[in-house]
């Protein structure tokens, strides 16, 4: 399984905290972790990934691999700025969004519109008269672990037949 975590690359205390136990926790449910591989959250969750033995990938918007932030294995290079997000995205079974700016709101409407769930923690609240199907929120890194479970569950019919949305 691959979980992409996305955020800002500039946080705070409490959401490096919480990028560290996301990516702590998707090491130690064996996932690899695939992140923009810059700073801020990115690099919270690729250490905390890290030190859980997990493997990580960072996806690049310039051309330089000296630029990934020393906790990721693999660079990929893309030359592509901000379309890198949508590879980002993509790559990952399921999304975990930590905080983040106008950069993560673009990743979570991307991953969202190619049918990958997506759990906010601490972030972007998307709102709509018929609801957002796919997107989630949860108030840990814990819970949005469990989210993750549940919604990749419903997606290969392995539990019950309720939509989505209706988690």
């Amino acid at each position: 399984m691959y979980i992409s975590v996305i955020g800002a690359g500039r946080c705070g205390a409490a959401e490096t905290a919480l990028a560290e136990e996301v990516g702590r926790l998707t090491a130690l449910r064996g996932a690899i972790l695939v992140c923009g591989g810059l700073a801020g959250v990115m690099e919270a969750a690729a250490r905390g990934a890290k030190e859980a033995g997990g493997t990580t990938i960072g996806i690049l918007p310039g051309h330089d691999r000296e630029l990934a932030n020393p906790h990721i294995d693999h660079v990929i290079t893309t030359g592509i700025g901000h379309a890198r997000n949508l590879a980002v995205v993509s790559t990952g079974d399921a999304v975990i969004a930590v905080g983040g700016g106008y950069g993560t709101l673009s990743e979570i409407g991307l991953a969202a519109k190619i049918g990958r769930p997506v759990v906010v923690v601490a972030g972007w609240r998307l709102q709509s008269d018929a609801g957002v199907e796919g997107v989630y929120y949860a108030a840990s890194a814990a819970e949005a672990m469990q989210l993750v479970d549940r919604a990749l569950a419903l997606e290969t019919g392995s539990v019950d037949t309720r939509r989505v949305s209706d988690l």
